[in-house]
Formats: C-alpha cells, structure tokens, sequence
C-alpha cells in the first residue's frame, strides 16, 4: 500500500493529466538531448585521441632545453644576487650529444620503443615547381615500432626504404600536387646547399592534410647527407605500452638526460584544451534544457499548490504535519522527474543510434560514421541532474504550502 503522501502526489497528477504529460515531456527531452548530443561530443574526442596516440610518438625527446643553462657566474655563486645582462650566446651544435647511448638505455627499458629522427625542410623539385616540405629521415625498421607510418601507406611500403638507399615517401596530396608516383624521381635540396635525386618509393595517406601535404620521408642516413649533419639526430621518438605512463616517463627522461621530453599531452595541449572549454559549453548548453523543463514542473506544482490550498489546509487541520504537505509536493515533482528521466533515457539511445548512422564527415572511408560514446555514467549523470532539477522545482513551491497557516485558509475561504 502506497504512503498517504505518495497517493495523494499521484491523485494530483492524475487529474491534471495534460499539464503532467507536457512536464515529463519536457525533462525526458532535456535528458534525451543531453545524452545524445554529449555522447556525440564525447565520441569524438575520443576517436582524436586515439587517432593521436595511434599515430604518433607518445614522447619526443628533442635536442632543447626548457631553459637556458646557467651561466658560469650563476653556477659558482648560486646563493648570491646575481643578474646578468647583455649576454651574446655561443651558437650551439645542434643535436642529441651521445644519442646512440640514449638509444641502447631506452631500449633496455621494458615497455618502451624508440626511434632516432633526423628532422630538417627541403625543397623538392618536380617539372620546374618547387614544393617546400618537411623532412624525417628515419630507421624503417624502429620507426613501424612507435608509429602507425607503415599501416598508412597507400602504395609502395616502407620496408622500400630500407631497401632503396635513393628513396622518398611522401604524402597522398603531396603526390598529386606534384603529379608524382612510385618510380618517379624528384630533386631535393637543403638550406644548406645540398642537392640529391631521390626516387619515390612510397606514398602514404593519413587522412590530415597537413601531414599528407607538407611531410616527407627519407632514410635517415640520406636525410644527413642532404642535410650535411652527419651522425647527428635531433629528436627521438618514443611509444609505450602503458599510454597513461607518458607524462611521468617524459619527466624521468628530461631529468636523466637533461633534454627536452615532451609527453603527448603537453604536444598537443592546445588540442586538449580546446576539448575542455568545448565540454563546458555542451553540458552547460544541454543542462540549461533541464533547467527550462525545471520551469514547467515548477509551474505546474506551483499552480496545484494555488489551487488546492483549502485541501491542504484540510490535511492540516485533520494532523497532517508541515512535513507531509511538503513531501506530497515533493513526491509529485519526484514522479514527474522520474517519469521524464526513464523516457529520457530511451530517447537519448534513440538519438544516439541515429547521430550513428550520420557518416563521418571528411572521412576517407565512406562507410564510416559519426562515433558515439554512451557509458553508462553518462545516462546515470543525465538521470541525476533531471532529478535534482525537479526536486528543487518542487520543494520552492512546496516549502511555500508547507508554511501556509490552514486555519486562515479556511477562514478566508469561508
């Protein structure tokens, strides 16, 4: 058997059944929108930083400094005051001193790959065009191990690198600017002066047009040549097992070594950023739906609360305590809050399923579809802000019947 309190809230709803009808309406909207447009949101995020952490290094170890060395002052006289002004740098030798030691350390650690990377720009020339670009030289055989290069190339194949000491990859868009293809020969040439034939022996197709534009490919003793810097590496590139590892491993390395390492997040923190404030303003955006379908409970308990003053007033003088007329008011907003979040959430995984058949747009593949996330936090939090909304609707107007006085109710109403 149903509380005195709950069955008069229901009784109360039932006779009002449009203006209850049109209030669960309202919430299981604002719960269907929140989850379908934050899932949509959301699965994308995720598919970007997947796409990052898939395809490239999860840490860069580059030949910088976050901050300039100390000067031979500063280093006798630490604890002193010192400023020093008008200093002329000495120009450095750029490049990872003892990389190869580096090297045979990182791969003797468990969970980590890493490769040496020389990067440099060069000019290639094609029929008279020039196309700036930027080049990698590489190891082909480390660079499949911390990089998705290999899987992205569309013809040709990376192992032709290894093979071709003459050879080039480049980009899908950057193939068809220049009218190249596998075979083809191209003219590079460095800052430094340096010019060399190479042979294209692969392209490959990331699917962001930058990368697949500007980014070249050469074997990493060819890129010395060109780049006239022999034995010299100016990054490496490092990919782990544990992903969530790459900021406390980024700092162990920056401190044994002295360089700059570079986790993933700190790469692309601009992108992760923009996420932050993207979430913001979508759950502010599809909460404020909530918030409007707060109003309509609020009305419609408001309006019981006019209408049914003499009952209460009743209730009252029959031993109903304050307490109790709040709760029938409370309960009534509670079932309308509870209806709206049970049809929400049905709503919500409709919407969802139909954002997934929308195909993705710019992707290569066109069987690809706008990627959806729907944990089950999500339609728990949707639910838990519905509620919380409709409760605070209803215990304003609620509180205001509670604190009525029933005997001057009834006199009035007399």
């Amino acid at each position: 058997m149903l509380p005195l309190t709950l069955s008069i809230a229901l009784s109360h709803l039932v006779a009002r059944k449009r203006q209850s009808a049109v209030s669960v309406l309202g919430v299981s909207l604002g719960v269907g929108v929140f989850i379908a447009i934050s899932g949509m949101m959301n699965g994308f995020q995720e598919f970007f930083r997947s796409e990052i952490i898939e395809t490239n290094p999860h840490i860069v170890i580059s030949d910088e400094y976050r901050a300039a060395p100390p000067q031979p002052l500063e280093r006798l006289n630490p604890k002193d005051a010192i400023e020093v002004t008008r200093i002329i740098p000495r120009d450095p030798v750029r490049g990872i001193s003892g990389a190869a030691g580096i090297m045979e350390a990182l791969e003797a650690m468990p969970g980590v790959a890493a490769t040496p990377t020389l990067s440099g720009s060069l000019i290639l020339r094609r029929a008279g065009r020039d196309f700036s670009v930027s080049a990698s030289g590489i190891d082909p055989v480390r660079e499949s191990r911390v990089t998705r290069l290999a899987s992205d190339i569309v013809k040709g194949s990376l192992d032709s690198l290894a093979a071709v000491p003459d050879g080039i990859i480049i980009g899908s868009q950057l193939a068809e600017r220049m009218g190249a293809d596998i075979g083809d020969t191209l003219t590079a040439s460095a800052s430094r002066g340096a010019v060399q034939r190479l042979r294209v022996v692969g392209i490959f197709k990331t699917g962001m047009d930058q990368v697949d534009r500007r980014s070249v490919y050469l074997s990493l003793a060819r890129q010395q040549s060109l780049q006239m810097r022999p034995r010299i590496v100016n990054e490496i590139r490092i990919r782990l097992v544990q992903v969530a590892q790459s900021i406390p491993v980024a700092a162990e390395l920056e401190s044994r070594w002295g360089y700059k390492s570079a986790p993933w997040e700190e790469t692309n923190s601009r992108i992760l950023a923009v996420f932050k404030l993207q979430n913001f303003i979508i759950y502010f955006t599809v909460s404020s739906i909530l918030i409007v379908a707060g109003f309509g409970i609020f009305n419609i308990i408001t309006t019981v609360v006019l209408e049914k003053s003499r009952d209460i007033a009743i209730l009252r003088a029959v031993g109903l305590g304050a307490g109790d007329i709040v709760r029938i008011f409370v309960w009534e907003a509670l079932a309308v809050g509870l209806a709206g979040v049970i049809l929400g959430c049905g709503l919500g995984f409709a919407f969802a399923e139909g954002l997934r058949q929308i195909p993705a747009p710019g992707a290569s593949d066109p069987t690809q579809t706008l990627r959806i996330a729907l944990p089950m936090w999500r339609f728990a939090l949707a639910g838990g802000l519905a509620l919380l909304t409709s409760l605070l609707a209803g215990f304003l107007p609620a509180r205001r019947a509670g604190r009525a006085d029933p005997l001057e109710t009834i006199r009035g109403a007399s």
